[in-house]
Order: structure tokens, then C-alpha cells, then sequence
């Protein structure tokens, strides 16, 4: 389960420093993989974050920061499968390591393992900009996007900052088995957006980019909850 959270906040994490650093990646880059080493190694965890490292510097290799990626949707179902992977081969631990131990010792519920924790925090991480980079590809290889267009697809207002918050609620309501809030989040959304899709075009290009999108963030935001969910009861 570790090496699950710590593959899902260093690819979450390079998403969100890509994003929020245009200049001299490289030393943010850097600091952030010695500090997951560093937290993996009080963790007891050092190989799982070295891959982890490993396995996000390919990961911004493969997936660009805009236009369709080269390789589909493939890397996204990899992911997916290393991070399931790890949640069966390794499930959680009651002391792992230094940090592990502190957390036993001080933590205010024993469900609650630091494995656990971590996983969670990975998701959410992911779920913030990594999540955006999902959708934007399924977009792109489905509505037949090509690097040029860029422009001449269509947009919903506000959509780059509703649909990491839009997630993260998915998520959150999914592990608190708030089914029937979920419900009203996700039909209050169609409701909100009505206005703006009922003016779309003939060739419904709207229509089909809001269907697209939101389902593919949904999906994304029901599997983070069902893999920890999944680490919980396997551990």
C-alpha cells in the first residue's frame, strides 16, 4: 500500500509542479525527488520511492503538458495497474519505519494506519492536476484532437478549476459513503452547465465534450476511492 502512495504523490506531484513552475524545473524537480526519498526512507520504503521517482520522471516524458499524448490512454491504464499492483503485493503495515512508528505511537484512531494516510494524501494529489491531464487526453483521442487544435476545441468555462474540486468531492463523498450527496454533486453539476450546453451547435461538439469529460473525471475519482478502499480491507 506505501509503494501505491508514494507512485501516486510523485506523479501527482511533478503534475502540479509542471504546472505551477515555468522556469528551472529541473531544481524543483530535484528537490521534490530527494524529499519523497527522504520521506519514503523514514517509511521504510526506500525502493518504492526511488521507483516512484523513477516511474514520474517517465511519466512527464509520455504524458505532455498539452495536446493529445502520443501514447493514448495507455500510460493512465499502467498507472492504474502499477498502483493496484502495489496495493496487493504490498499491503499496509502497522510500524512502518521511523515516521510509521511516530504515527503508531501519537495517531488519534488505530484504523488508521500511515500507509493508509499516505495512500489517501496520493490520491488527492493526483486527483488535483494529474486528474486534469487524464481527462484532456481522453478528450483529445476521443474527439479526434490533433496538436494543432488546440484553439478550435470547444471549452467550458471554469472547467480546469471545477474538475480538480469536482474530483476531490467524488472521492471524498465515495469513502465517507455519502451516496446520496454524491448524487446531488454530480446531477447539480448537469444542472449548472444546462444553460451553457443548451446554446452548443448542431454537430454537438459541447454536448459531447462535457459528457466525455465528466465521466472520465468521475471514473478517475471512483477508482482513486475504490483502490483505497481496496488497500484498507486488503491490509
Amino acid at each position: 500500500m506505501i509503494a501505491a502512495g508514494l507512485l501516486l504523490l510523485a506523479v501527482g506531484g511533478v503534475d502540479l509542479l509542471r504546472q505551477m513552475i515555468r522556469s528551472r524545473r529541473w531544481i524543483a524537480f530535484a528537490v521534490a525527488a530527494v524529499l519523497l526519498i527522504v520521506v519514503s526512507a523514514g517509511l521504510d520504503a526506500v525502493i518504492a520511492g526511488v521507483l516512484a521517482v523513477a516511474v514520474a520522471a517517465i511519466w512527464t516524458r509520455v504524458i505532455p503538458e498539452q495536446g493529445p499524448a502520443r501514447a493514448g490512454l495507455w500510460p493512465v491504464a499502467l498507472l492504474a495497474l502499477a498502483a493496484a499492483a502495489c496495493v496487493v503485493i504490498a499491503p499496509g503495515r502497522a510500524r512502518p519505519g521511523l515516521i510509521g512508528a511516530a504515527w503508531a505511537a501519537y495517531r488519534p484512531g488505530d484504523a488508521v494506519s500511515i500507509d493508509v494516510v499516505l495512500l489517501v494524501v496520493g490520491c488527492l494529489v493526483f486527483l488535483l492536476e494529474s486528474g486534469n491531464a487524464v481527462v484532456r487526453i481522453a478528450l483529445r483521442s476521443e474527439m479526434g484532437g490533433a496538436p494543432g487544435d488546440e484553439e478550435s476545441a470547444p471549452t467550458l468555462k471554469g472547467g480546469r478549476l471545477i474538475g480538480p474540486l469536482e474530483r476531490i468531492l467524488v472521492f471524498v463523498l465515495t469513502l465517507a459513503g455519502a451516496y446520496t450527496l454524491l448524487a446531488a454533486v454530480l446531477a447539480a453539476k448537469g444542472i449548472v452547465r444546462f444553460p451553457e450546453i443548451s446554446r452548443d451547435r448542431d454537430d454537438g461538439d459541447r454536448a459531447e465534450y462535457f459528457l466525455i469529460g465528466s465521466l472520465v473525471s468521475w471514473v478517475t475519482s471512483l477508482a482513486a476511492a475504490f483502490l483505497v478502499w481496496w488497500g484498507v480491507n486488503a491490509g
